[in-house]
């Protein structure tokens, strides 16, 4: 228990110093639109972060399998939080997108630690369960987060004000975690638990380090599973990330809201994300934890549907149907979302390559999701937020192609065996 809240309310930290950004959009926009910063630009630097952070992704999840989980979830704070504080010190287009790149790049080390700290602490037949509680955190902590931030930005406080807030809070948490986080059961006496069986590693997945890199990227890199859950997690990042950057843009020239406003009800996002992951974690359980890619469909058929509407809107005539919608999208994509990185990565990679396994997982959601920011901001900026949507609506079909393909090569596996 203390382990899964020190996880939690630790990986929700991270939040402090990562939606910050979107939540003074609008800020930005405002103060620095008459010297030439607008939505294309937001987008690239944006864009750019998520590069560092697919980039950082690969790197740290290596790392983590190597060096263990621990260490670098506290160094990720650590940077994340002196990042944070130099982007509220400085100004101008370059700076931002340097400072947000190497924040990116830090934060990478977040979510592969915790699934490496998971893999040590918990038995194949609990991934599911604590997987789904963990994801929580980043959804909950989005949540808190935005709302926290949108309340500041109401009060009066300053873009700059805001950047500094967050980075007081995420000190406040990784001190915290510096008592007490764990890096396994052994530290207080315990032994670790046992992996699935049905792991890409064999036997070798009980082991707590890779004995070399050929040993860590050849069953990944060798599995027809692990592309395809790759290939979905492009497509759910980019419409993620898309969300993450561009709600409280999108509310406030849409909706019609204020920035403050926008900035609060954002927050319905992570929301309802948190929701959908309880709801389809649920029925993951119900039909058998080996068909998680049904769940994932039962999310995404009616997510193009969703996406393709609000292709089709331009002025809506009171800012209720795009929070309805918003919080729709929500419920039925961050469910299937948190399986990729999180129990199937626990299920293919064993505690000898959970992070790597994640961490690629990851990469290559976030490699699909530099679209997101300056592929979104220059549509929304050149051709309205109708055709941004209308094009994450062909994402999402696209999407639901390569989870059927997974879903038919999985069944097969299961008949053969």
């Amino acid at each position: 228990m203390i382990t899964v809240g020190s996880l939690c309310v630790g990986y929700a930290g991270y939040y402090l110093c990562r939606s910050n950004l979107s939540v003074v959009t609008p800020l930005l926009l405002e103060e620095f639109g008459p010297s030439g910063l607008n939505k294309e630009i937001i987008g690239l630097i944006a864009s750019s972060g998520v590069l560092f952070y697919a980039i950082g992704k690969v790197l740290s999840g290596v790392l983590c399998d190597f060096f263990g989980g621990r260490r670098t979830f506290l160094l990720g704070m650590v940077g994340s939080i002196i990042a944070t504080v130099m982007f509220g010190l400085l100004a101008g287009v370059a700076a931002f997108m340097i400072i947000w790149s190497l924040n990116r790049l830090i934060q990478s080390t977040g979510w592969v630690s915790l699934v490496k700290i998971t893999s040590n602490w918990f038995p194949f037949g609990m991934y599911g369960t604590v997987m789904g509680v963990l994801s929580l955190s980043f959804l909950f902590g989005d949540v808190l987060t935005r709302l926290f931030l949108g309340s500041l930005i109401s009060a009066g406080i300053g873009w700059r004000g805001i950047f500094f807030a967050a980075a007081g809070g995420l000190t406040a948490i990784a001190i915290g975690a510096q008592f007490l986080l764990k890096s396994s059961p052994t530290e207080i006496g315990e032994q670790e638990p046992d992996v699935n069986p049905q792991n890409l590693f064999g036997s070798e997945g009980r082991r707590k380090r890779p004995l070399d890199m050929v040993m860590l990227l050849r069953p990944l890199l060798s599995s027809f599973s692990f592309w395809m859950v790759a290939t979905i997690s492009l497509g759910l990042t980019l419409i993620r990330e898309t969300f993450n950057i561009w709600t409280p843009t999108y509310l406030a020239e849409v909706a019609g809201l204020s920035a403050g406003s926008a900035a609060t009800y954002s927050l319905l996002f992570p929301l309802f994300g948190g929701i959908s992951v309880l709801v389809f974690g649920r029925m993951a359980d119900r039909i058998g934890g080996g068909k998680r890619s049904v769940a994932i469909l039962a999310g995404l058929v009616p997510l193009v549907a969703i996406l393709g509407i609000m292709g089709s809107i331009r002025e809506p005539s009171s800012a209720v149907l795009p929070l309805v919608l918003v919080s729709a999208a929500a419920m039925l994509m961050i469910g299937p979302y948190s399986f990729l990185a999180g129990a199937i990565s626990l299920d293919l990679g064993g505690k000898v390559g959970s992070s790597t396994t994640s961490g690629l997982i990851d990469a290559a959601g976030y490699l699909g999701a530099i679209a997101s920011g300056i592929g979104i901001g220059s549509l929304a900026q050149r051709a309205g937020w109708d055709a941004a949507f209308g094009s994450l609506a062909i994402v999402a079909l696209v999407t639901v192609g390569a989870t059927v393909a997974y879903w038919r090569f999985q069944e097969h596996l299961a008949e053969r065996t």
